[in-house]
C-alpha cells in the first residue's frame, strides 16, 4: 500500500520574525555593542561615569572598566574623564566617541533591514 502525503508549505513570515543582536569586534575583543552604546550614551547626557553607571544599575567599577576598554580598543579615546573635587570631576564623549555611536546606529539598521528582509523569505 502505496501513502501520499500533502504537506502544504507553512509561510513562517506570517507566524514568526527573526531577531539578533551584533558587536563591533576589534582584534582584542569586544568594542562595541548595544549595552557600551549605551553606557556612552548615558555619559554624553548627564557628564559623568559614576551618573551613568547608577542610571543603568551598574557598578561605576564595572562602568570604568567598560569605558577603560573601549578607550584602550580605539586609536582616540571616547570618553575623556576629570577627576573629582572642589569643582567636581566629569565625563565628556570625545569627537570620536560620538562617531561610534553614530557609527553602531548606522549598523543596527542595517541589520535591523537584513533581518525583515530575509524574515519575508521564511518558509518550511
Amino acid at each position: 500500500m502505496l501513502f501520499i502525503t500533502y504537506r502544504k508549505e507553512c509561510d513562517l513570515a506570517q507566524h514568526y520574525h527573526l531577531r539578533g543582536r551584533f558587536w563591533i569586534e576589534s582584534p582584542q575583543g569586544t568594542f562595541l555593542g548595544q549595552g557600551r552604546v549605551l553606557l556612552l550614551e548615558r555619559v554624553q547626557e548627564l557628564g559623568s561615569i559614576s551618573a551613568a553607571a547608577r542610571s543603568m544599575k551598574m557598578s561605576y567599577r564595572q562602568a570604568w572598566g567598560l569605558i577603560s576598554q573601549m578607550n584602550s580598543h580605539s586609536p582616540e579615546p571616547l570618553v575623556l574623564s576629570s577627576t573629582g573635587g572642589q569643582g567636581g570631576g566629569g565625563a565628556q564623549l570625545t569627537h570620536v566617541g560620538k562617531r561610534a555611536i553614530q557609527l553602531y546606529h548606522e549598523v543596527l539598521i542595517d541589520f535591523e533591514a537584513f533581518l525583515s528582509q530575509r524574515a519575508q523569505t521564511l518558509k518550511l
